[in-house]
């Protein structure tokens, strides 16, 4: 069955829906998407503030941790990945973006990354007007996410290879 029957290939958007912890901080779902040699890893464009980004959205309240991260990982890169291991919790340390538009929340976050490996690659998705992907080597990954340290932190703690 193609993937765009099974997964929508609408991407879901505004806050209504996000989860938030006790410390009013907004909690985001990732993946660190490897090969299945772990020599690559899946990097998607930001929309927001340019640059490359692993794929990662806000965790919803219909939703488990782990589904928000595949859903994001459909959503944003177009790809279906199996998860292998939670990378635990990362902290959000850059100051957040300023913004004109009061109604957009600009607490820090509490991310949740997941290690995944990338059984399929599909040719259109919800967001593929808005992003490109690129797989990347470690070191290619460690230069494009070097202005964002909690990505950063999620790539290091992966099993992926280093060389």
């Amino acid at each position: 069955m193609a993937a765009s029957n099974s997964r929508g290939m609408e991407s879901r958007t505004g806050r209504t829906n996000q989860r938030y912890n006790s410390k009013s901080e907004r909690l985001v779902a990732g993946v660190v998407a490897l090969t299945e040699d772990r020599k690559y890893v899946i990097l998607i464009q930001s929309t927001r503030r340019k640059g490359w980004v692993l794929p990662k959205g806000g965790w919803e309240t219909d939703e488990e941790c782990v589904q928000a991260a595949e859903r994001e990982a459909w959503e944003e890169a177009g790809i279906i990945i199996r998860i292998d291991y939670d990378l635990g919790d990362i902290k959000e340390t850059r100051p957040p973006k300023p913004s004109k538009d009061k109604s957009k929340d600009s607490s820090k976050a509490l991310y949740r990354f997941f290690q995944a490996t990338v059984m399929r690659e599909e040719n259109d998705w919800p967001e593929k007007h808005k992003r490109e992907r690129q797989w990347m080597t470690y070191k290619q990954a460690k230069d494009a996410l070097s202005a964002r340290p909690e990505l950063l932190e999620a790539l290091e703690r992966s099993t992926m290879k280093r060389h």
